[in-house]
Parts: structure tokens; C-alpha cells; sequence
């Protein structure tokens, strides 16, 4: 077995809570929402019919109701959108790219244009097989660009690296607060 399979296994391997029976600090969900820790390890994809929008100040990025949810245990979703819904020219490949043990290498995007902010997407453009149906999809992070759902800006998932969106019918806590390592 090569080298890069053995690792991508042992990452997926570290989780201790997997979506199968919510862990005694996790909040219940009320009539209505949801619990992160109720999501599945691996990581299921589901579609969000809901209006999605990001924008940087007053431009677009992208405009959609043909979102899906990527739902992975104790990490709010993360919203990819279909290429055609996201505005191309706004955004400028980095070359840089980050390895999720779940969906495969993703490549990363500033923002275009002169001071415009770093790092505000990414997507996979050759994912691993379980995670095809987000092939050329976008994600944004929420820290770094206002995104919508339904009209509601959304809250970015704690922590800095990860880019989940908080909505408000979500329950955590959620991966990335303080004290969080712990819990993989």
C-alpha cells in the first residue's frame, strides 16, 4: 500500500465520534434544527435548494439555488455551488492546495484584483470517487466574504482553517472552538 493511501487512511481512522450516537457536550437540537454531531463520518452530500450568495463588498461572487451541503460530523456544513453559478473573473487560482482525507486535493483562490483578500475558495476540480457530485463546485470562506443563506448571513466556523457555515438552525459545538482537538 503506498505511502499517501496508508496516511489518508490514518487520518480517516483518527475519529472517535462518526454521526452514530450524539457525545454527552453536544447541545440537542430543538423542533427544527440540527445537531452537527448528528452528521456522518464520512462526510455526506446533500442539496440546499435555499438561495445562496456571496459577495465581496458589493460584487457577486456567486448566486445560487443549486447548492449542496457537505455534512461531516462536529463541523457546521460547508456550502459548495456549481461553477456556473460562481462569477469566474472575481476569482484567481493560488496554486495552493490543502489534502481533505475525505474529498481529495483541493485548490485554493484569492480574491482578483489589487488588495483583494487572500484565500477566500476553494475547490475540487479531481476529488476521490465518494465525493464526485462536487467536482468544480466552489466553497467560500465565510471569514473572508459575506455569504448568504435564505437572506441570512451566515457565521464562519470557528477556528480560522475550516470553512463551515453557521446557520442559525445548526447546534454545536462546533470543530474549531478552543478545546476542540480533543474531541477527534
Amino acid at each position: 500500500m503506498a505511502a499517501a493511501t496508508r496516511s489518508i487512511l490514518a487520518a480517516r481512522a483518527k475519529w472517535r465520534y462518526r454521526g452514530v450516537a450524539r457525545p454527552p457536550f453536544a447541545m440537542a437540537p430543538a423542533a427544527g434544527q440540527e445537531s452537527v454531531w448528528d452528521y456522518p463520518r464520512p462526510p455526506r452530500i446533500e442539496p440546499d435548494s435555499r438561495h445562496v450568495r456571496v459577495l465581496a463588498g458589493e460584487r457577486v461572487l456567486a448566486d445560487s439555488r443549486a447548492a449542496v451541503r457537505v455534512l461531516e460530523t462536529a463541523s457546521p456544513p460547508t456550502f459548495y455551488l456549481p461553477d456556473a453559478d460562481v462569477e469566474r473573473e472575481g476569482l484567481h487560482a493560488t496554486g495552493r492546495r490543502t489534502l481533505c482525507e475525505w474529498k481529495g486535493l483541493a485548490e485554493g483562490f484569492d480574491l482578483a484584483g489589487a488588495n483583494a483578500p487572500a484565500d477566500v475558495a476553494w475547490a475540487y476540480f479531481d476529488p476521490f470517487p465518494e465525493f464526485e457530485a462536487i467536482r468544480g463546485y466552489f466553497a467560500f470562506y465565510p471569514a473572508r466574504v459575506r455569504c448568504t443563506v435564505a437572506g441570512q448571513v451566515v457565521q464562519a466556523q470557528p477556528g480560522g482553517y475550516y470553512g463551515g457555515w453557521i446557520t442559525p438552525e445548526l447546534v454545536g459545538p462546533f470543530k474549531g472552538e478552543q478545546g476542540s482537538a480533543a474531541w477527534w
